[in-house]
Protein backbone atom coordinates (compact mmCIF):
# COMPACT_ATOMS: atom_id res chain seq x y z
CA UNK A 1 0.00 0.00 0.00
CA UNK A 2 1.70 3.31 -1.21
CA UNK A 3 1.30 5.74 1.93
CA UNK A 4 2.15 8.90 0.39
CA UNK A 5 5.75 9.62 2.74
CA UNK A 6 8.38 10.51 0.94
CA UNK A 7 11.90 10.51 2.17
CA UNK A 8 15.34 10.80 0.53
CA UNK A 9 17.67 7.95 0.85
CA UNK A 10 21.31 8.41 -0.40
CA UNK A 11 20.18 9.33 -3.77
CA UNK A 12 16.75 8.24 -4.72
CA UNK A 13 13.97 10.61 -3.54
CA UNK A 14 11.76 7.29 -2.37
CA UNK A 15 8.08 6.70 -1.21
CA UNK A 16 7.04 4.40 1.57
CA UNK A 17 4.72 1.03 0.86
CA UNK A 18 3.71 -0.63 3.70
CA UNK A 19 3.34 -4.70 3.06
CA UNK A 20 3.03 -7.65 5.15
CA UNK A 21 5.10 -10.86 5.51
CA UNK A 22 3.75 -14.44 5.40
CA UNK A 23 3.54 -13.91 9.15
CA UNK A 24 1.49 -10.63 9.03
CA UNK A 25 3.83 -8.11 10.32
CA UNK A 26 4.47 -4.89 8.88
CA UNK A 27 7.33 -4.88 5.81
CA UNK A 28 8.51 -1.16 5.09
CA UNK A 29 10.08 -0.66 1.38
CA UNK A 30 11.22 2.22 -0.50
CA UNK A 31 10.29 2.77 -3.68
CA UNK A 32 11.67 5.10 -6.35
CA UNK A 33 9.42 8.31 -6.85
CA UNK A 34 10.37 8.15 -10.90
CA UNK A 35 10.32 4.58 -11.70
CA UNK A 36 8.40 2.85 -8.98
CA UNK A 37 11.11 0.53 -8.73
CA UNK A 38 12.53 -0.68 -5.23
CA UNK A 39 15.24 0.66 -3.69
CA UNK A 40 15.31 -1.30 -0.32
CA UNK A 41 13.36 -3.37 2.13
CA UNK A 42 13.91 -1.28 5.47
CA UNK A 43 12.89 -4.09 7.28
CA UNK A 44 13.85 -7.43 8.82
CA UNK A 45 11.35 -10.28 9.42
CA UNK A 46 12.60 -11.95 12.32
CA UNK A 47 9.91 -14.70 13.78
CA UNK A 48 11.22 -15.96 16.87
CA UNK A 49 11.53 -11.89 17.80
CA UNK A 50 8.26 -11.19 19.64
CA UNK A 51 6.98 -7.95 18.49
CA UNK A 52 3.82 -5.59 18.68
CA UNK A 53 1.34 -5.52 15.76
CA UNK A 54 2.80 -1.37 15.74
CA UNK A 55 6.37 -2.63 15.85
CA UNK A 56 8.94 -3.61 13.09
CA UNK A 57 12.86 -4.04 12.98
CA UNK A 58 14.62 -2.01 11.23
CA UNK A 59 17.87 -2.97 8.50
CA UNK A 60 20.49 -0.03 9.15
CA UNK A 61 23.39 -1.56 7.80
CA UNK A 62 25.13 -2.96 4.69
CA UNK A 63 23.16 -1.23 1.27
CA UNK A 64 20.57 0.12 3.66
CA UNK A 65 22.38 2.15 6.33
CA UNK A 66 21.18 4.82 7.45
CA UNK A 67 17.78 3.89 6.45
CA UNK A 68 16.78 4.19 10.40
CA UNK A 69 17.89 7.80 10.78
CA UNK A 70 16.14 8.82 7.66
CA UNK A 71 12.72 7.21 8.58
CA UNK A 72 13.23 8.01 12.06
CA UNK A 73 13.59 12.22 10.53
CA UNK A 74 10.40 11.69 8.35
CA UNK A 75 8.34 10.65 11.27
CA UNK A 76 7.55 7.38 9.88
CA UNK A 77 9.36 5.41 12.94
CA UNK A 78 9.91 6.10 16.36
CA UNK A 79 13.20 6.25 17.51
CA UNK A 80 14.92 2.72 18.90
CA UNK A 81 12.84 1.03 21.56
CA UNK A 82 14.76 -2.40 21.76
CA UNK A 83 17.40 -4.10 20.16
CA UNK A 84 17.92 -7.87 18.74
CA UNK A 85 21.13 -9.40 17.53
CA UNK A 86 20.99 -10.95 14.17
CA UNK A 87 24.32 -12.74 14.09
CA UNK A 88 26.66 -10.35 13.16
CA UNK A 89 24.99 -7.19 13.64
CA UNK A 90 22.22 -5.36 16.00
CA UNK A 91 18.84 -4.33 14.55
CA UNK A 92 16.75 -1.70 16.12
CA UNK A 93 13.00 -2.23 16.90
CA UNK A 94 11.01 1.00 16.33
CA UNK A 95 7.34 1.80 16.59
CA UNK A 96 5.41 2.40 13.61
CA UNK A 97 4.29 6.04 13.68
CA UNK A 98 2.00 6.16 10.67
Amino acid sequence: MKTGHKVTFSEWDCYLVKEKYSNGRTALILMEDDSDEEVLIATVNIPEVSLASDEVIIKDYSENEGVLKVLVEAGIISLPIDAVETGFVTCSICKILI
